[in-house]
């Protein structure tokens, strides 16, 4: 889905509450665990395309609201059944990384993280970390302890390198960031002495020990620093960062040792962590593998579009809902981490892949030559086929595709996936307008601004269910759309272990069934 996302037409909610659309989806995604035939190693989606139908039947009250208000407004960007993956090596000795805290997104609703909300995250533990130092200073003061510590200092700058490397950061940036943090702190610390030896002593209240409290509190800081720059590095890489983000500095870096030249310093060596990871991504980092990188960071990045149900879709008021939300979640869980969720467009899977925004990427992904080609897939899961999708009107004139290619004749697809592919490549005469967000494309249909889609079965059968006035315009698929659906990753073989294990260990959910054909091809 692009940045820019236009707002379709509102479209009818005539039958049921929000409440009851979730709940009917959810009876959709708790389907999806379902095995393939003995000794097959798929994972087939429900009970193939007339186990989903009867869901849909038995709910399509609830869906039609849900579908019709994810597509009526513009979704914001904003963020477990666990399986032993024997295959996934542990991180070194090292302490890892703890990741954010998110009670919300590990076991509540889930939504897309929020960009800005990364960056000010960074910004708040630098700020933590400077606010620090005048209980530190109280502490030594009253211990007569040198405030220079030029070993813990160092260790701490050098602690900070080894994790950045296997996070997949710039080592030497980040030695440069945390140098900078520790000559802040050091230099408020003399500052603050030298005006109690002019003044006199005036820290008020007992500070809190520094071996017992404030030094864990201030390797706490480091550990999530660490884990917030991870997380925050695409944002960190915009060429309009620093400038950009001037502003939040002012705002978030308020303790005593600030100054408007150390706030640019700041955002400049951010911004060079940052480009340095973009110019080498994080899936290419030769010194971090990525299950390295998830564990050390506590989090598993889950790209995912948001416009497509049932597998991902982000409602109206920015929760994300979908049968690969859930599965997300549970691989999240066999790795011992929590998912995060990112927001990323059809047309943009494989870049944001290679620059290191996500680490795999679900939401019914279609194997194809050139997404294999780029990157790695797991064993399939689903497999299904296109279809056509018309006003019910039309259901006759439109039921074959020789119909549809015709001038006069609007095609609607959306951007960048395999049914803009597929159309571009056999539809010569009729008209093709391809849309940003996948979601709207249904209320343009039924507002005769477009005739018919070309898209999966599986999507099909919800939209036909959802808007009364849509109808699959043909029997069967078209010729040569079959196609697999799996999760999209980096060539790491070990991650790519991992996430076949968590697969199969689906098989022994104990419920068997063979799929007619449920999934999607995008």
């Amino acid at each position: 889905m692009p940045e820019a996302r236009s707002a379709p037409r509102p479209l009818s909610t005539r039958h049921a509450s929000p409440a009851s659309g979730l709940t009917a989806l959810a009876g959709v995604q708790r389907a999806v665990w379902i095995a393939g035939t003995p000794g097959s190693p798929r994972l087939h989606y429900s009970r193939g395309m007339r186990s989903i139908h009867a869901l849909l039947a038995a709910s399509a009250a609830g869906l039609c609201i849900q579908l019709a208000a994810a597509a009526s407004t513009p979704a914001s960007t904003p963020a477990n059944t666990s399986a032993s993956v024997a295959a996934a090596p542990r991180p070194p000795a090292a302490a890892p990384v703890a990741g954010p805290a998110n009670a919300r997104a590990a076991a509540g609703a889930a939504r897309f993280e929020d960009p800005a909300a990364a960056v000010a995250r960074v910004l708040r533990l630098a700020n933590e970390r400077l606010s620090l130092m005048g209980a530190v200073a109280a502490w030594k003061w009253q211990h007569h302890a040198p405030v220079t510590a030029p070993a813990r200092e160092q260790a701490v700058i050098d602690h900070a390198a080894r994790v950045a490397r296997s996070l997949g950061l710039p080592p030497p940036d980040v030695a440069r960031l945390f140098a900078l943090q520790v000559r802040l702190a050091r230099e408020q610390e003399q500052r603050l002495e030298t005006r109690w030896r002019a003044r006199g002593y005036d820290y008020r209240g007992e500070p809190p020990s520094l071996q017992t409290v404030l030094r864990p509190r201030l390797d706490r800081i480091t550990g999530e620093q660490l884990a917030a720059l991870y997380l925050a590095a695409p944002q960190l890489a915009r060429v309009d960062f620093v400038s950009g983000n001037a502003a939040r500095a002012t705002a978030e870096l308020r303790a005593a040792g600030w100054s408007d030249a150390t706030r640019r310093q700041l955002l400049a060596d951010l911004h060079a962590i940052g480009a340095a990871a973009a110019a080498l991504p994080a899936a290419a980092a030769p010194h971090a593998d990525a299950l390295e990188r998830i564990r050390y960071a506590g989090v598993l990045r889950v790209g995912l579009t948001g416009d497509y149900a049932p597998f991902s879709l982000e409602s109206a008021d920015g929760t994300l809902v979908g049968a690969d939300v859930d599965r997300a979640r549970s691989l999240a869980g066999a790795l011992g981490v929590r998912a995060l969720f990112v927001h990323t467009t059809w047309a943009d899977l494989l870049p944001d892949l290679a620059a290191g925004r996500f680490d795999v990427a679900m939401g019914g992904v279609s194997v194809t030559p050139a997404r294999a080609a780029a990157a790695a897939f797991s064993i399939p899961y689903d497999s299904s086929g296109k279809t056509v999708l018309v006003r019910c009107a039309d259901a006759r004139r439109f039921g074959s595709l020789a119909a549809l290619d015709q001038p006069g004749v609007t095609v609607i697809v959306n951007a960048g996936g395999t049914n803009q592919e597929y159309v571009l490549a056999h539809l010569h005469r009729a008209r093709v307008r391809v849309l940003s967000d996948n979601r709207a494309v249904f209320g343009e249909i039924l507002a005769h601004r477009a005739d018919a889609m070309i898209t999966d079965e599986v999507e099909v059968a919800l939209q036909t269910r959802a808007h009364r006035g849509l109808c699959r315009g043909m029997p069967g698929i078209l010729p040569r759309t079959r196609a697999d659906k799996a999760v999209l990753l980096p060539k790491d073989p070990a991650l790519v272990r991992a996430v076949n294990a968590w697969l199969r260990a689906g098989l022994t959910s104990g419920q068997r069934a063979r799929s007619s054909g449920g999934g999607p091809r995008r």
